[in-house]
């Protein structure tokens, strides 16, 4: 049996390097809260939250890799996302000990995608807010 995956063992991409891949075939999986996603994300994206926010603050989705495997499968090539980079990694750690062999973490999230520029004709500062939800 491989031995569990760890943080380091993700693969980190930057934005313009995601952008790129998501061009060849990527998929994008969103990992915010569906809340989050609603108010921007980006194009063709699949949102699955990695977490739920209650009133208890933010608890992990317990069908989290269950939900990915109803849509993606296991050697599907997938650029992982959330809003600031944090989340993405943890669910890629999952994933990736799920048996998903090809998922990178968009370092920065959703929020550097939108201070980067690649939120298309949309006014930025808009989704700053948007996209730095903070319950």
């Amino acid at each position: 049996m491989a031995a569990a995956k760890k943080p380091e063992d993700v693969v980190n991409v930057d934005v313009y390097t995601a952008k790129g891949l998501l061009c060849t075939g990527h998929r994008y999986l969103d990992v915010r809260t569906v809340e989050e996603f609603n108010k921007s994300h980006v194009d063709e994206a699949l949102n699955i939250p990695y977490m739920f926010l209650t009133p208890e603050g933010r608890v992990p989705n317990p069908d989290f890799i269950s939900q990915v495997s109803s849509i993606c499968k296991k050697d599907d090539q997938l650029i992982v996302g959330c809003n600031s980079g944090g989340r993405g990694s943890r669910a890629c750690v999952d994933l990736l000990n799920a048996g998903f062999e090809h998922i990178s973490n968009m370092e920065g999230g959703y929020s550097k995608w939108v201070d980067s520029g690649l939120a298309g004709g949309k006014p930025g500062e808009e989704l700053k807010v948007a996209c730095k939800f903070r319950p």
